[in-house]
């Protein structure tokens, strides 16, 4: 039996009405960009590309977000950016990394939907040799005029595809457009990502969690008291054993949940009370939020679902809990049950 290449799926879900030709290209170019960015990431020490990236005034190089940039974040921005401006898919890009959204020039064609991406999520982890990848979005673009940051506050729902491409022991790309979340993984020596998985799903219950535990402390109290119920084991309330995981990066946190099930948790905290959360709506909780809840599981913002919520600014952060459909539910459910109590 021949593989199915990620164009072959492509086709066969637009023949089947699940996607246009311009979506399917986008994905392809997008694919195609992502397996430039595996071979960087690969070379490691021995293309050059580890490290902070230095800024024009010699020291290092600060993003949007207040947070040092490393030399392949700066590298897999430019790729993304460079493989979208002429393929005529595209009214506009946003990056994690940049200040505001960045529109297709003039000298090439207009089209009809929007990029948002995550060049390279857990680049903090990248000196150390563990897996990073990138996160991207993709949402319909006005027909009224050149576009600018406010087109691109769009629900989470509002996406027609999304996915990341994890760089790890092996390249692998998990994408949705709106019909299951499917996992092709790159064969190396042909240069094509081959379905591996398809239709993943989420096991609906689960004993492992994952989150930063050295920020307990700054945590709420309904988060103080789920987390203390899932250590309290089979003893406790929950009735169970459960084992936590944390990589520290998110894309590899989440690819084990959609491997084996689980819940990843990055909620609100005190260190900084004027942030409402640690992650970005539009660059990492809604595609992510789109690939689980399309392979039968969910995601919130510890009270209301995330995919529902309308972005008021393009790097607007949000707590996230999402995972194990049982598991989300029971987290959340510790916070409304807190609020009602007042």
């Amino acid at each position: 039996m021949s593989q199915t290449s990620l164009t072959r799926f492509l086709i066969e879900a637009q023949r089947a009405g699940q996607l246009n030709p311009e979506l399917r290209l986008l994905i392809e170019v997008v694919a195609r960009a992502c397996k430039r960015i595996s071979v960087a990431v690969g070379k490691g020490a021995l293309g050059g590309v580890l490290g902070d990236a230095v800024a024009g005034d010699g020291g290092d190089s600060i993003n949007v977000q207040g947070e040092a940039q490393k030399k392949l974040d700066v590298l897999s921005n430019e790729i993304l950016l460079e493989a979208n401006a002429w393929g005529g898919h595209l009214a506009a890009c946003a990056s994690e990394e940049m200040d505001h959204c960045q529109p297709i020039p003039d000298a090439f064609p207009r089209g009809n939907y929007l990029l948002v991406f995550d060049p390279l999520d857990g680049s903090s982890n990248i000196d150390v040799n563990v897996s990073v990848g990138t996160i991207f979005s993709v949402l319909r673009a006005r027909d009224d005029g050149p576009a600018e940051d406010a087109h691109f506050l769009q629900a989470g729902s509002e996406q027609v595809a999304a996915g990341y491409c994890i760089y790890g022991p092996s390249t692998m790309l998990v994408l949705t457009v709106g019909h299951g979340t499917h996992a092709f993984t790159l064969d190396r020596e042909q240069g094509s990502f081959v379905l591996t998985r398809r239709d993943i799903q989420v096991p609906v219950a689960t004993k492992e969690f994952a989150i930063n535990m050295s920020n307990q402390r700054h945590w709420d109290a309904p988060m103080q008291a789920y987390v203390s119920d899932l250590l309290a084991g089979r003893e406790g309330p929950r009735g169970k054993d459960f084992n936590m995981r944390w990589v520290a990066s998110m894309v590899a946190d989440v690819h084990r949940i959609l491997t084996r099930g689980g819940i990843f948790i990055y909620p609100w905290d005190r260190k900084d009370p004027s942030k409402p959360g640690k992650l970005r709506l539009m660059y990492e909780a809604n595609p992510m939020s789109m690939l689980i809840e399309q392979a039968g599981g969910a995601a919130t913002d510890g009270r209301r679902r995330i995919l529902d919520i309308e972005p008021g600014e393009l790097h607007q952060r949000v707590p996230v809990f999402l995972g194990s459909r049982e598991e989300v539910e029971a987290a959340t459910r510790y916070h409304l049950e807190h609020d009602a109590r007042g």
